[in-house]
């Protein structure tokens, strides 16, 4: 059997190599490494979780031992698809090259461009990087890949997933054409085979694995049902998942939860914290800050459910895993290899559960036609769709209510508007008869502004405007029954003209008087010379 001391590596690196605890090579290593070391382009194809990352580190750290790097010009460029994988990346050469004095520099986004700036300037050996990133720093001009002696490109088939294929073309571009290509890839697309054909110079093929294998230390098992309605769908699945994870019990010791989108990793992830879970979601529209810490929580056990998008489907090295859960099967088949390959690493044993439902056939047919296998069918716990809902649902009766105002444009939590106030009608006094007069009285008004300047105008003149009003008031009707008046007027009926209706009890005095405009002094001598 082959071992690390068999491969030529630097001894430095397999000094580090048998403190990290490895002493013999995966196959995909034990292939990929001794043409690395001669010098030639290596395409690997490999399932995920056979150590591919180490597969080039070692070589790479042991070809670079000699020389030294410039300013802003690194040695050595590793493209990754994602923060995580390179951010791993950066990890496994910390742990081979610490006997060394290679520099590095992980250009990724979420981080500043200052300090990365500062790591470049100093000259580094080994470049870590994102496609985007590393662009983002090219066209600002602190970048230079002219002196790139080996470019290793990891996850190939995700790197066209997410889009990156013409950023990649364009950076084999702007490195020098003698440079040593390492090109990884879980799967084979054609597109991926057209880069390899158009960039690589002869590569030595390494193929471990049948393209697209699920590990066999994996036990795989697919539940499906019915909604009870399509509109439920995502609330019923949110409780068959909760109901699989506590029927592992204690057997589930951590596990990554698989969602299609990243809006429903979050509801995801909220709906089992409210049921008590210990959940967190990571997804690619996180700050790097917290995916960062969000994983470190994952890896040390603080944080037991991950719900993730595909963004952690590839590369992460996470070797305790115990069950893996599709909570929506990938549109893409060879997702479904890469996301079940999270648990079963190492020799281990591992659990990959998925919900299913009638819409997502043809995804499963895409699966089993690419894997060689069917999934084996599973029965959800009994009840598992009982508690399909994150809250108690309301009354119908609110539910209609609340729709009935939504429709008129208020919503129930909205308070009411106030009504305009509405002044009382007034009371009318009854009529008095022959046979028992009464004294009318008249009834309170509301007091709007023209009556209230009118009372304060009746008060300075009070004595002259009650005289003038009697006079006018016919006397065999009551002077309080000016209501009547007005309606008789409203109707068409006669029309008192002595009468001023309308100031309350007394006329103010402005209105009595008659006006005449004043002449001035050049007017009076006008008129003078005309009467003359």
């Amino acid at each position: 059997m082959t071992k690390f001391s068999d491969l030529a590596l630097d001894p430095r690196v397999l000094q580090a190599v048998a403190e990290a605890g490895y002493e013999t090579p995966t196959p995909i290593q034990a292939q990929a490494i001794p043409p690395a070391l001669q010098g030639r382009d290596v395409l690997g194809i490999a399932q995920t979780g056979t150590g591919k990352t180490a597969s080039f580190t070692l070589p790479m750290i042991t070809l670079l031992g000699q020389g030294r790097a410039r300013a802003r010009m690194p040695r050595s460029l590793v493209l990754a698809p994602t923060r995580e994988l390179a951010a791993q990346v950066a990890e496994n050469f910390d742990v081979y090259a610490k006997h060394t004095k290679l520099t590095k520099a992980l250009l990724i986004g979420g981080v500043s461009f200052g300090e990365q700036d500062k790591l470049i300037d100093r000259g580094v050996d080994v470049l870590i990087a994102t496609p985007g990133r590393l662009l983002d720093h090219f066209e600002r001009g602190k970048l230079l890949l002219t002196g790139v002696q080996i470019m290793v490109v990891d996850e190939a088939d995700r790197m066209l997933d997410m889009g990156f294929i013409p950023d990649i073309e364009r950076i084999f571009q702007m490195t020098p054409p003698a440079r040593q290509t390492l090109f990884f890839s879980a799967t084979m697309a054609p597109e991926i085979e057209r880069i390899t054909k158009t960039f690589l110079k002869s590569p030595e093929k390494i193929e471990v694995a049948r393209q697209a294998t699920a590990s066999t230390t994996i036990e795989q098992k697919l539940f499906q049902f019915t909604p009870s309605r399509k509109d439920r769908s995502f609330t019923e699945k949110r409780a068959a998942l909760r109901a699989l994870i506590r029927a592992e019990g204690e057997a589930c010791t951590n596990a990554i939860i698989f969602c299609n989108r990243k809006m429903d990793v979050d509801v995801v992830a909220k709906s089992l914290k409210s049921h008590g879970l210990n959940a967190a979601p990571i997804h690619g529209d996180l700050d790097q800050s917290v995916r960062t810490k969000t994983l470190d929580s994952f890896r040390d056990g603080s944080l037991h459910l991950l719900v993730a998008s595909d963004v952690a489907a590839r590369g992460l090295d996470i070797p305790a895993v115990s069950h893996v859960f599709n909570f929506d099967l990938p549109s893409h088949p060879e997702d479904y290899v890469h996301r079940i390959g999270r648990t079963g690493r190492a020799g281990r044993l591992g659990k990959a559960y998925s919900i299913g439902v009638p819409a997502d056939a043809k995804y499963l047919a895409a699966i089993e036609s690419l894997i060689k296998l069917e999934i084996p069918r599973g029965d959800l716990p009994e009840g598992a769709l009982d508690d399909a809902s994150d809250r108690p649902e309301r009354p119908r009766e609110d539910r209609s209510s609340s729709s009935r105002s939504r429709s008129r444009g208020r919503s129930d939590s909205r308070p009411p508007r106030e009504e305009a106030p509405v002044a009382k009608p007034v009371v009318e006094a009854a009529a008095p008869t022959e046979a028992e007069p009464v004294e009318t009285e008249r009834a309170p008004r509301p007091a709007p502004q023209r009556e209230r300047y009118a009372e304060r105008s009746a008060e300075r003149s009070s004595d002259r405007a009650a005289e003038r009003a009697t006079e006018r008031a016919p006397a065999d009707r009551p002077t309080g029954d000016r209501r009547s008046d007005r309606r008789d007027q409203s109707r068409g009926g006669p029309r008192d003209d002595a009468r001023v209706v309308g100031m309350g009890d007394h006329v103010p005095d402005f209105i009595l008087r008659s006006f005449r405009l004043t002449a001035t002094p050049v007017e009076d001598e006008a008129e003078a010379s005309a009467e003359s």
